[in-house]
């Protein structure tokens, strides 16, 4: 079972993807956009994690948003 995990639209927006409760990938979204602390939603990260699980956003099974 996939999980990908948001943190969005405030301060050091983020995501996380777990497998079976083992976290694969996590990162900030400013990593890519290059602005610190930046707010909003974490397209990129979500893309990053997807990418690093090699599955894509159809084979997730939960999405939780903090």
């Amino acid at each position: 079972m996939y999980i990908l995990g948001l943190n969005a639209y405030h301060a050091d927006s983020s995501a996380a993807i777990f497998k079976d409760g083992m976290m694969i990938a996590a990162t900030e979204e400013e990593r890519f956009r290059r602005v610190k602390y930046w707010a909003g939603f974490p397209s990129e990260a979500i893309q990053f994690c997807l990418k690093e699980a090699g599955i894509s956003i159809d084979q997730v099974d939960h999405i939780a948003i903090g």
